[in-house]
């Protein structure tokens, strides 16, 4: 049993660690923008767009021959769950926007729905932690051991499903936002990231905890009713012999008393003394053992 409970402590660790790493990263999804290029300038002269201006004549038009895809840049981004970074095309840092802000107003409710239930998911782990924890260090008493694992193996299946509803509304609510979001905030293209991976790999190590915590609940249960059911029928068959030796050797000791009383009365009178017809159930096989010795 305490295998089982160091495997189940260890796999929720694992969940634990996999979810908070997945909650407060910006990997959910990843992939590139396509915006326009910017004009050159003196300080930018690559990935951009050259109208190759007449400073003598500002008034002359000059047409650019890059057409298709020659004329945007592609720039990459990540996105989690608070926010969304992509790459600033003027420098070599990142700006960030807050990802709530960017989805849509009907998808709102629904992203917050699946922020609570990140948190729940969080929090019910670190319960069911805690609980196999204790477990795992007070496992003298079987009494108290079966609570702690029952209750921890509820905690845990109750988190797995938290965490399951809110992957699949971020999920939703992410291929929303890529169709209806802000237009300079678009996908080109897109694809899960390594956060999103976290997330699905802390709820399978959450079901698998639960599954191997309520394996070992369900096999202490049905070892400890075993155990008093051979138990019961061991002290049930001491008291049957018990009572058989007393209720057999009584009889012995009452038959023996009562042919000596009897032949006692015979020998002094001479005579046969008639048996009540209303006895004991002995008392036809005494009397007649009595009359012979007469």
């Amino acid at each position: 049993m305490k295998t089982r409970t160091l495997l189940s402590v260890t796999l929720n660790f694992f969940a634990l660690f996999f979810a908070v790493t997945a909650f407060i990263t910006t990997y959910w999804c990843v992939g590139t923008q396509r915006v326009p290029k910017p004009k050159c300038s003196k300080l930018r002269t690559h990935h951009c767009i050259d109208y190759g201006v007449n400073e003598t004549d500002p008034n002359k038009v000059v047409y650019s021959w890059e057409t298709g895809d020659d004329r945007f840049l592609f720039r990459q981004f990540h996105t989690g769950i608070w926010f969304s970074c992509e790459e600033n095309i003027h420098d070599e840092s990142e700006r960030c926007r807050s990802f709530i802000d960017l989805a849509p107003a009907s998808e709102k409710g629904m992203l917050w729905l699946s922020v609570v239930s990140e948190m729940l998911y969080i929090f019910l782990l670190m319960v069911g932690f805690g609980l196999m924890c204790v477990e795992l260090v007070h496992s003298s008493n079987v009494i108290d051991g079966l609570k702690l694992n029952a209750f921890a193996a509820v905690f845990t299946v109750l988190s797995g499903l938290l965490g399951m509803v809110a992957h699949v509304m971020y999920t939703q609510v992410f291929q929303v936002t890529v169709s209806h979001g802000p237009a300079d905030w678009r996908p080109y293209n897109w694809d899960y990231g390594w956060s999103f991976c976290l997330a699905w790999a802390s709820f399978t190590c959450c079901m698998g905890a639960s599954v191997t915590t309520l394996n070992s609940y369900t096999k202490t249960v049905i070892e400890f009713r075993h155990k008093r059911k051979t138990f019961e029928q061991t002290i049930r068959g001491e008291n049957t012999r018990e009572a058989y030796g007393y209720f057999r050797d009584h009889s012995l000791h009452s038959i023996s008393e009562t042919v000596n009383v009897y032949s006692s009365q015979c020998l002094k009178s001479g005579r046969r003394t008639p048996i009540p017809a209303g006895s004991l159930d002995l008392s036809d096989f005494a009397a007649s053992l009595g009359e012979d010795q007469c």
